[in-house]
């Protein structure tokens, strides 16, 4: 995986509204047969490339979730990092992961409650130009108070 900041924690009272990070990821076919194995989601449009060109998507695509969790990544190592706690996610699919793209998943801060310790970040993926992935996530955020 590539990112473009060091891991480790940015406690709430250090974010800012706007502050974003990223990382990039290929999904490659061992990933798909691991997260099928981890969730036993093993779906045939995941793992069986006949199967899969007759369905809409006409070749095999990545789990869903397994890219979601690409945003699960940003938010647990980088923003804001360890020690956060996730509180919620909305996600909304738009197009297909397949084996072998690359994915960037971005997370950016669109609010700050400092007295609930509440970040709510805006998230998304993208391949290449292609937004495969948008949504949004609420987390508790470690601070420099409690932690």
């Amino acid at each position: 995986m590539l990112d473009n900041q060091p891991r480790g924690t940015i406690v709430i009272e250090d974010l800012e509204i706007g502050m974003m990070r990223h990382l990039l990821k290929q999904v490659t076919d061992d990933d798909i047969e691991m997260f099928a194995q981890v969730s036993t989601d093993r779906n045939p449009v995941h793992l069986d490339e006949a199967y899969a060109r007759d369905t809409i998507f006409e070749g095999r695509i990545a789990h869903g979730m397994l890219t979601a969790g690409l945003i699960s990544a940003v938010i647990g190592e980088q923003l804001p990092g360890h020690g956060t706690v996730y509180l919620g996610q909305t996600l909304k699919f738009m197009a297909p992961v397949r084996p072998g793209d690359t994915v960037r998943a971005e997370v950016q801060v669109e609010s700050i409650d400092h007295a609930k310790r509440r970040v709510t970040l805006a998230t998304r993926c993208l391949v290449g130009d292609t937004v495969v992935l948008k949504g949004e996530a609420v987390v508790l955020a470690p601070s420099r108070k409690f932690d």
